[in-house]
Formats: structure tokens, sequence, C-alpha cells
């Protein structure tokens, strides 16, 4: 690579974090990629114990955005909390596994080459069956047979990122998606009702499945996803899963969990390099710089850190005035280091969960916002306040916008 990088962009005891500071990040894999020369050659040599073959299958919740408006955050986490069970619940049924921690309304399982493509496809048309007969919201999913990446209980590379992308991106509600590797699995007098789609540049033509055998006489499995809740708010949550009408026990759960925050949301720049692998361990080591530089600038200005996780960073403070001098730090920090990023703040009331990996977790519309802010409609160097924020600080020196993200109506102040 053109610019090796080098332990001195960070602080000198970074790499003696524990893993439960550092969370998710694989800061010994970014120790290893410093210490070698960073070429092509170190970059396969890395990787290689961490590759694996298999199915990936993301998910991702359709018309959330609407139904946030209309519904409280404790209402939209039991309806999310649904379908997930049933995606996991059949997913381990026929030997998968959840990736990641689902905090959000996505799901992401790795399922081995052993499972047929049939068996997949079926499982499949189930979840959705079952999603659409008991649950109040739908979900698209997409599926590709790849190489992937597992590290720290995440997937890395193209492949997984591609067909992340499919399901948020290229899908509908109650839609299935397939890659083309699974396509070609499949014998030729299957009995799978299936149309072209697209093509992907990454993972080819990606195929509709519309209809075919569902699972016989398979029950689901573990139902528990990979949560980032506390099993006293799960508990509550499910059931409250069946008494969603019940608006004073919703309200209960409310004041029993939620805090008001101030919430701010970076998203830094990603840095594309010729080979895949290289342009991987370049951009973990980044999100690290992101953590070094925020876990430095925090104890400034009194806010906490949620998590850094590919190239996000999400903080919590309460005082508007501070997270608003943390951004601008931060920002300032980054473009010494050669990274640009972008920043969303919005305030309100939010649920912030311990993770049992280490690190944080957090929900709630602040982040739906600050995120649009920032990640939907923001630029690189700027700085996005939400309209909420009027009431906590001076906006001189910011410019109202406003715009339309996923048919909402949307005020954001830039700077």
């Amino acid at each position: 690579m053109a610019n090796k990088f080098s332990k001195e962009r960070y602080s000198p005891s970074f790499f003696d974090l524990a893993q439960d500071i550092t969370g998710g990040l694989p800061i010994k894999l970014v120790n290893q990629w410093l210490e070698s020369e960073q070429t092509e050659e170190d970059a396969l040599k890395l990787l290689a114990q961490y590759k694996i073959k298999g199915y990936s299958v993301s998910s991702d919740s359709a018309g959330l955005t609407k139904l946030t408006k209309q519904k409280g955050l404790m209402e939209i986490l039991a309806i999310i909390n649904q379908p997930k069970e049933i995606v996991h619940g059949y997913g381990t049924a026929i030997g998968g596994q959840g990736i990641g921690i689902w905090a959000a309304d996505n799901t992401q399982m790795f399922y081995p080459e052993a499972v047929t493509a049939e068996t997949l496809l079926s499982a499949l048309l189930t979840m959705q069956d079952e999603i659409k007969k008991t649950c109040q919201i739908k979900i698209g999913l997409g599926a590709h047979l790849g190489e992937f990446y597992y590290i720290n209980g995440g997937l890395y590379g193209l492949e997984a990122d591609a067909i992340e992308e499919v399901a948020e991106n290229e899908t509908e509600g109650g839609e299935i998606a397939i890659s083309e590797g699974i396509y070609n699995l499949l014998p030729e007098n299957h009995q799978f009702v299936i149309e072209k789609k697209i093509a992907h540049p990454i993972i080819g033509k990606i195929f509709r499945l519309i209809d075919g055998p569902r699972l016989a006489n398979v029950q689901p499995g573990n139902t528990k996803y990979p949560i980032p809740y506390s099993e006293d708010f799960y508990r509550d949550l499910v059931t409250y899963e069946n008494r969603l009408h019940d608006t004073a026990f919703g309200q209960q759960l409310a004041d029993k969990y939620m805090i008001k925050k101030v919430v701010v949301l970076i998203e830094r720049e990603t840095k594309e390099i010729e080979l895949h692998q290289v342009s991987m361990l370049t951009n973990i080591s980044l999100s690290t710089i992101l953590k070094d530089v925020g876990m430095r600038l925090l104890s400034q200005n009194n806010g906490v850190e949620i998590k850094v996780v590919s190239n996000l960073g999400i903080y919590i403070f309460d005082d508007g005035v501070a997270a608003i001098n943390f951004a601008k730090l931060i920002r300032e920090e980054l473009v010494k280091q050669d990274l640009s990023c972008r920043i969303g703040i919005d305030v309100g009331p939010v649920l912030i969960f311990d993770l049992p990996v280490g690190g944080k977790d957090i929900a709630g519309m602040p982040v739906n916002i600050a995120s649009k802010m920032a990640q939907d409609k923001g630029k690189l160097g700027k700085l996005y306040l939400s309209a909420a924020m009027k009431e906590l600080v001076n906006l001189n020196g910011f410019t109202e916008i406003k715009y339309t993200v996923s048919g909402v109506e949307m005020a954001a102040y830039e700077g």
C-alpha cells in the first residue's frame, strides 16, 4: 500500500486494551497487520486462518421508517423482535448460526456448505410464511454462497458486504433474493419457482425466489437470537409482544428502561484499495483509529462511547454543547489522520445495553435520525444537528436544510 500504517498513529497503550473495552474490533489482527510490511501477500497470509465457505443470509425490515413515526420505541422493538425469532429459530434448526449482535432490525446468519441449497431455500420460504402469518412487519431476505472471513463473530469480505447490500437495498418486504452461486447448486428437476431479478457486479446474477417446497417436519430451533439485551429486558420484551395493545404496560417499560441522551453518530470515510483483502485490513485499522481518537477526546467532554464498528462510531452525552464540542474536535483530529467524516447529532430517549462480548449497543429514534442526517444525506466533512437540538444549543453558523428520507420529511442544520 502507498501509505503504510504505523503504530505511531495510535496512543502508546492502545494495543494493551482489554477485549471488554475494544468490543468487536479485532485489535490483535490489526496489531499483526501493523507489524507486517502490509503487502498483498501479508494480507492474504493473515486472513487465511479466518476464511470460511458457506451461505451468508441477511435480512432487512421493510417500512420501518414510517412505522417509527407512528409507534414508540418499546413497541417497535417488540414488533421487530418477532421476525428475528423466526429467522433464528428456523435457521438454527437446519444448522445455521447467528452472526453478530442483532441490535437493529437486520439479521445475518451463516450456514455451512453441508446444508443443501434446496433445504436453505425451503427454510427461507417457511420463514417468510411464518412472518406473514404472525408478524406486523415484513422483511426482505438475501442469500449467497461464497467465501467469507469470520473475524470476532462477524462476517467480512466483499461477498458478505454484497449480499447484505442486496438484502437492504434490493429487496421488498416478503421477498427472497438468492445469488447465482446458490441457483447453480439446484438440480435441473428442482421444484422452486425462480425468476431473474438483477445483475450484481460482485456476486453475479441475483434471482427472486417466488415459491417452492417448504420445510417438512422441521420445528424451529433456538428462537433466542444473538441479542444485546439483558435477560430482564428480553423477558419483558417477549411479554410485551403478546400485549402490544396494552399502552399502560408499554409506558411502564419505557419508564423503566429508557433514558434521555444526546447521540453523536460518526461515519468515517472508507478507503478503497485495489486488493480487497488489503482494503479490508486497512479499513479495520481505520476503525481502530476512530476508536482511539474518540476514547482520548471523550474524557474532555464527559461523554461515553457506545460502540465503534465498521466505519461507524456512536457516542452519548448529557449535554448538547459538550456533544457538539466533541464532534468538532474528533472531526479535526480525524483530518489530521487524513480521514474525513460526517456526523449526525440528535437528542431523545434511548435504550442502552451491555453486550456479552464486551462493549455496548443502543436503540432509539435519536440513533435513526442521526444516521439519516449523516449517512443518508450528509456530506463528508460536515456536521448535522436535528431540529430537536435547537432547544439545547445555539445554531449560529449552521444552515437549515430540508429533505425527504424513506418517505419522511426531515429538517437538519448543517455546519
